[in-house]
């Protein structure tokens, strides 16, 4: 681990960039695209680069692609970088969800709504829709959620830049093998309880899935109604929902030791933490047993919201934000937290890096 760690913290109302120093102090600086909702930021440390991308959204001109190659200190956006619907799509785009890396040293990806992949192979120039996905026939009966129909998960595998997994609110997991070429779903276990068949093909309302940092079979994910983990490289699924409070959440994540954390939510309906208690989940057997962790957090009138991509970690440092501006820190995998920015904006995601 590098002796600093940077926050990419994309709020409501701007994005964040947080430095926690060798002497354990952070610093703020920002915001920066100040009044646009960030979504998706990401830090392209690859090749000894240390290029920046973020995705402001306005309600009037929509979501932009932005690039930073002086950690942040200025962006821009040319023209030809810009993600466009093609116009034979007959659709535009509503926003930017995810922003990551691909296989290859030069590949990115980038998510969006309504549910579609961009991909770029010359380090984010330029850019082009992914027809595999466009094209696949289950697209048309893809419904929107409760954030409309959003691709908000992508992973890659930089030993097989094959190797794509994708998550779709409301559509369900979805892979490929060959680059992108084409698309197969794989939600066989996931239940859709708001289906006519609970488990359908697809349809369902993932939340998050994250994958086991060195067992690569091994993936964990949060449904809209539902924990779940895969043996078999996230093809099926079984529940593991022993000893939590509630199978509802969005955000999920895996440290470099294995544990994977959840934040779970009171219902669909109320989606605050549970009994007002701001309570992080851990499981280090692989979902067989869930730990809560309560030192450092509130524990009393803590009526919390953590969205999808409000929850990351980089080695074994954990770190959520929450819809109410407060972003936490846990610096020993979760045994203990505390909070290092209390009135921040809503926060829509958190992205943490280690760098020199």
């Amino acid at each position: 681990m590098a002796g600093s760690i940077l926050l990419l913290v994309g709020t409501a109302k701007g994005l964040f960039v947080l430095r926690r120093g060798g002497n354990g102090r952070w610093s703020i600086d920002g915001p920066h695209f100040s009044g646009l909702a960030v979504f998706s930021a990401f830090l392209d440390q690859r090749k000894g680069r240390n290029v920046m991308w973020a995705a402001p959204a306005s309600w009037h001109f929509g979501a932009e692609l932005c690039k930073s190659t002086d950690m942040g200190k200025t962006w821009d956006q040319p023209e030809k970088r810009r993600i466009k619907m093609p116009a034979n799509t007959k659709t535009s785009l509503e926003n930017i969800w995810q922003i990551t890396a691909g296989g290859g040293s030069d590949s990115l990806y980038v998510g969006v709504a309504p549910a579609a992949l961009f991909e770029s192979h010359d380090q984010g120039e330029t850019w082009s829709l992914n027809k595999g996905l466009w094209k696949h026939p289950h697209r048309k009966q893809w419904q929107p959620g409760f954030g409309g129909l959003c691709l908000h998960t992508i992973v890659t595998d930089p030993k097989n830049p094959k190797d794509i997994k994708i998550a779709i609110s409301t559509g369900g997991v979805y892979q490929s093998a060959d680059g992108g070429e084409t698309w197969g779903s794989t939600n066989k276990g996931v239940s859709a309880y708001f289906m006519p068949d609970n488990y359908p093909e697809f349809g369902q309302c993932v939340h998050k899935i994250a994958r086991h940092p060195s067992k690569k079979n091994l993936y964990f994910l949060q449904n809209h109604h539902g924990v779940y983990r895969s043996r078999d490289g996230a093809r099926t699924w079984e529940e593991i929902e022993n000893g939590l409070p509630s199978n509802f959440g969005f955000g999920l994540t895996v440290s470099e030791s294995g544990s994977a954390f959840i934040v779970p939510l009171q219902k669909d309906a109320e989606r605050f933490t549970c009994e007002g208690k701001l309570r992080v989940y851990r499981t280090r057997d692989e979902g067989e047993s869930w730990q809560p962790l309560t030192k450092g957090l509130p524990q009393k009138n803590a009526y919390e919201v953590i969205l999808r991509d409000a929850v990351t970690s980089v080695g074994d440092n954990i770190f959520f934000g929450t819809k109410n501006g407060k972003l936490f820190a846990s610096m020993n995998d979760g045994d203990s937290w505390k909070m290092i920015e209390g009135s921040l904006p809503e926060i829509c995601c958190v992205k943490a890096y280690a760098v020199d």
